[in-house]
């Protein structure tokens, strides 16, 4: 049984892997179960999501160290770097109580991580995929730092936003049809149930490769050019994220061979979004939500930023 906002769910009806109990007892991605009856003071983040939503939570004073190439807030940028490739030394000397990780460190370097558990440091590893799970996963943030009130007002400003959203998109009657790229090069897209799906449905869109096939556990899908392209006519609108993983431009998707086709490329009707704002599990979604709904329909979205 896990406690959300106020409410038990059962975990297997929500396919959640990681939650927390009435008894403050964290379950991360890992299986590790934390007790935290008391709040970490020495926090350490190797990912931009989790720094983002320890600021958020107001806990600048207690992040003594951030991951590379942190851009959000610009602050963050002012603290100690600490890399996955350091040497548990550095980690050591820093003296943190809390290491925040996501799966894939746990997986890539699990002498790392034996070697804080070994010291007495704990660790716990978190990376939702889905709007569900995002809550969640604020509630731990919540309770790993006694912050438990502002994480839910977290969950309630972001809930109300969406409903604000909702509202605007409700009554239009024929809804744009989208395909939203994840990684050109390999033509693949997202999940159906990944953040970025939800951002796009908020915005009043409708994604065309709701058949994609997930790629593992992840929030990327299969979808393939041939699959692409058998929705020529029916794409309204081509959405690319940019990141780390992927570096489109409007020319590099219209000179793609075949995309030529592709309605949404001949009507210019192509967006290119930062990925910090549609797939990660922080309050600026709600700002990857809005921009897709001001390129989808900006009357609609005038003045819909506040």
């Amino acid at each position: 049984m896990l406690i959300l906002a106020g409410f038990a769910i059962q975990a297997e009806a929500k396919s959640l892997p990681f939650g927390v109990n009435a008894g403050a007892v964290i379950i991360d991605q890992a299986g590790r179960r934390i007790n935290a009856r008391r709040p970490y003071h020495r926090i350490i983040s190797l990912y931009g999501a989790h720094t983002e939503n320890l600021y958020s939570l107001g806990l600048e004073a207690e992040i003594i160290g951030v991951s590379p190439n942190e851009a959000y807030p610009p602050k963050a940028r002012s603290k100690t770097v600490f890399s996955y490739h350091d040497d548990p030394e550095k980690f050591m000397a820093a003296r943190p109580d809390l290491v925040l990780i996501r799966p894939m460190i746990d997986r890539g370097y699990p002498q790392l991580v034996q070697r804080l558990e070994k010291s007495a440091i704990t660790v716990v590893s978190l990376q939702p995929g889905t709007i569900d799970e995002m809550y969640v996963y604020w509630e731990i943030l919540g309770v790993l730092t006694g912050k438990q009130d502002r994480a839910q007002q977290m969950i309630a400003q972001f809930k109300h936003k969406v409903s604000e959203i909702e509202s605007l998109t409700a009554p239009i009657l024929t809804k744009k049809k989208v395909y939203f790229e994840a990684i050109h090069k390999q033509m693949k897209t997202f999940a159906p149930e990944a953040m970025t799906m939800f951002a796009l449905k908020t915005a009043g869109g409708v994604n065309i490769a709701q058949d994609a096939q997930q790629v593992r556990n992840t929030n990327i899908a299969f979808y393939g050019k041939e699959r692409i392209l058998s929705h020529a006519d029916e794409i309204d609108v081509f959405i690319a994220q940019q990141g780390a993983m992927n570096r489109p431009t409007i020319a590099l998707i219209k000179a793609e061979t075949g995309f030529s086709a592709i309605k949404a490329i001949k009507n210019n009707q192509i967006l290119i979004i930062d990925e910090m704002i549609v797939s990660r599990p922080t309050l600026r979604l709600i700002d990857g939500i809005l921009e897709i709904g001001r390129f989808l329909y900006p009357p609609l979205f005038k003045g819909g930023d506040d």
